[in-house]
């Protein structure tokens, strides 16, 4: 039997073993804050396997550091012993049944990084796309709950911003000031580790968009190109998020925001593109009656002049001409007969033009228009406009300033995912624009994109003229996910109902349906959302620390588990140990008189009630899952653990069973 660890994934020391495997000669042992012996690296030994040059002590190099920049590194590789709690009340089912926990959306409350990491090992390498939109850094506009380790002494002493123990003395919901002292420091100890572990979950196609202002775009993309790679750099695009001037503005009126884009690795990362427009395809004609269809023309000339492709053409109609002046042809001479045997040279009308190629719309790339670095607001809305449809959906209340266009959003899903299955993940999720932009984009196209959204239980701030609804941010997006599923289930059923080519039924859309209908019907997208919040580990202290306490009080122990835990909020901290998507499929079941989790139609099976005996244990064993999980405590007595691995050896002729306890 496998005894669970039920804590978050020791980054440090898996990358020690990754480097003991590759350069063992390395690997040294020293002893933990616990006086264990544990394996440590010797980093001169390393820097020697690693460099044929030596880099002295206090030799200058280029490099981009901050106070405290070693401390938040650190930060974002420390194991917590944290889990995510199932709230059902709170969840929406796939069709919109409130208090439904059928959804593959997941909805998270807490603190962003000590989620990322919770998360880390069960989505390691499985987020296909990352959106976030952080704090800007503007002095008012964000709150963080990290404690860093002392590093510039001098100014941590005069500053009190720590204790003797290198704790945060200040309030740790406090606002991001000028007067903090470290208006960027503090910003970029925040952001740093929150991105060091996103950098985790994406996969190796993996891209993620950040959008930032002026304010701290330069320290992001220094920050980025650490952590993702310069190589990995895809663009900066810029937003134009205002679409006219403020007039009490000094000097200039901002009208943009930035969009960071990185991809895990840019080799292997896909771009989508941009779908084409009607207009865009009406710019294509075939004046020629070309049977390829419609084409429009492209300059046949290129600069700088390759000097063997300076050569005269002859037009139809008799007239000789040359590439303009320090330019050439982009074909040789060869290519261009080739190309013009095949009518794929235009000379105009009248057959006197200089000529040009023919770039037909049946042959671009069915990936769509590559995208620019400028997105203008008629093409992916403004912040006033985001602002006036977020509160259309509370019946014209405002109760939150300038969210995220929702077409903004679709654009940067549509640019790097699929149609197909994939986690998407956005941990700075605010008013919960992203859930919108996902269930609105697997309605127009089908597709099963799945999304992980996370933000801190922060104070919602009463706006003007708007009797306040809502004490967190949590609960306004949690409704206002509810209420934009619902619209867009709601105009997906009616396309459906109004499409011809679905069939011929009509009347009442369910009285009589026509089997197609049926189908689409019951293929709309996902619209709900499992609400899950973070919370101290189900284990008391003494299941990860035994040998603190006194034998006299083990034996008095009856249960390593807190009194006020559930059987399913074990479940999704057995989930998170064995790396299973907290998405995934779960049925309550009674075998042999006891609750039986089933996980994804059996693949884990665990029961925590008490008294489990013999036949409980062989009953679950019958279903072949993968793993098998019960506690400690649940036996009935000590032969049912004794007899725990004989039992399940007997069908593991079939299908090898992994066994768990807790």
């Amino acid at each position: 039997m496998d005894r669970l660890k039920m804590q978050s994934r020791d980054v440090v020391g898996g990358n020690v073993e990754k480097i003991a495997a590759l350069f063992p000669q390395c690997v040294t042992e020293r002893l933990n804050k616990e006086g264990k012996p544990e394996l440590a690296i010797d980093f001169d030994k390393l820097r020697a396997e690693l460099s044929n040059d030596t880099l002295e002590d206090g030799e200058e190099r280029y490099q981009f550091t901050w106070p405290d920049k070693r401390a938040a590194s650190r930060l974002a590789n420390e194991p917590v012993n944290l889990t995510l709690r199932p709230c059902r009340e709170e969840s929406v089912g796939k069709d919109g049944t409130p208090g439904g926990f059928d959804s593959e959306n997941l909805y998270i409350e807490g603190d962003n990084l000590d989620v990322l990491k919770v998360l880390r090992e069960t989505y390691l390498g499985r987020v296909k796309m990352i959106y976030i939109d952080p704090p800007y850094n503007t002095g008012n506009d964000f709150v963080y709950n990290d404690n860093f380790a002392q590093g510039k002494e001098d100014f941590e002493q005069n500053s009190g911003l720590f204790d003797a123990e290198g704790n945060q003395t200040i309030d740790p919901m406090q606002r991001n000031t000028e007067a903090n002292g470290r208006f960027h420091t503090d910003w970029l100890n925040m952001i740093y580790p929150r991105l060091k572990v996103a950098r985790d979950l994406l996969s190796d196609d993996g891209v993620i968009f950040i959008s930032m202002d002026d304010n701290e775009a330069k320290n992001l993309k220094a920050v980025c190109d650490e952590i993702f790679g310069s190589q990995n750099f895809l663009a900066q695009v810029v937003w134009e998020r205002a679409y006219s001037p403020i007039n009490l503005m000094k000097h200039f009126s901002p009208s943009h925001d930035y969009i960071l884009v990185y991809a895990k690795n840019q080799e292997l990362a896909e771009c989508r593109g941009i779908p084409r427009s009607q207009e865009a395809n009406d710019r294509y004609s075939n004046p020629d009656n070309d049977p390829r269809g419609p084409w429009k023309p492209s300059d046949l000339s290129v600069g700088p002049a390759v000097e063997s492709n300076i050569y005269p053409i002859t037009t139809p109609s008799g007239r000789i001409v040359e590439p303009p002046a320090a330019r050439s042809w982009r074909l040789s001479r060869n290519a261009f007969r080739e190309r013009l045997q095949d009518n794929r040279i235009w000379f105009g009308p009248n057959g006197d033009s200089v000529p040009s190629m023919k770039r037909f719309l049946s042959e671009l790339r069915k990936t769509g228009i590559t995208p620019m670095t400028i997105w203008k607001y008629t093409e992916v809305d403004h912040s006033q406009a985001a602002t006036q449809k977020l509160a259309k959906l509370f019946d014209g209340k405002k109760y939150f300033d300038y969210p995220k266009p929702v077409e903004l959003l679709k654009r940067c899903l549509a640019l790097y995912t699929s149609p197909d299955e994939c986690i998407v993940l956005d941990f700075f999720s605010g008013s919960g624009t992203f859930a919108q932009a996902v269930m609105e984009l697997n309605a127009n196209d089908g597709g099963k994109r799945k999304y992980i959204l996370v933000q801190a239980p922060e104070k919602m701030e009463n706006p003007a003229n708007v009797e306040l609804k809502f004490e967190t941010i949590p609960q306004f997006a949690e409704e206002r996910i509810r209420r934009a599923g619902e619209q867009i289930r709601r105009d997906a059923i009616l396309r459906v109902r109004n499409d011809k080519t679905a069939g011929t039924a009509t009347g009442d859309l369910f009285d009589d349906m026509d089997s197609e209908r049926t189908r689409r019907i019951a293929s709309l997208p996902d619209t709900g959302f499992r609400v899950l919040k973070l919370d101290s580990s189900n284990m008391e202290d003494v299941f990860y620390t035994p040998d603190a306490f006194e034998p006299s009080l083990l034996d008095g122990l009856v249960d390593n588990i807190k009194a006020d835990r559930t059987g399913e909020d074990l479940l999704f901290q057995v989930m998170l140990d064995l790396g299973i998507e907290l998405s995934a499929k779960i049925e309550r079941k009674e075998i042999a008189g006891k609750e039986v989790f089933s996980v994804d139609d059996d693949y884990l099976l665990a029961c925590f009630d008490t008294d489990v005996n013999e036949t409980t244990i062989e009953e679950m064993a019958k279903l072949l899952p993968t793993h098998l999980v019960i506690r400690d405590a649940s036996a009935a007595n000590d032969n049912v653990l004794d007899n725990f691995d004989q039992i399940i050896e007997s069908y593991s002729n079939e299908k090898k069973i992994t066994t768990h306890i807790l």
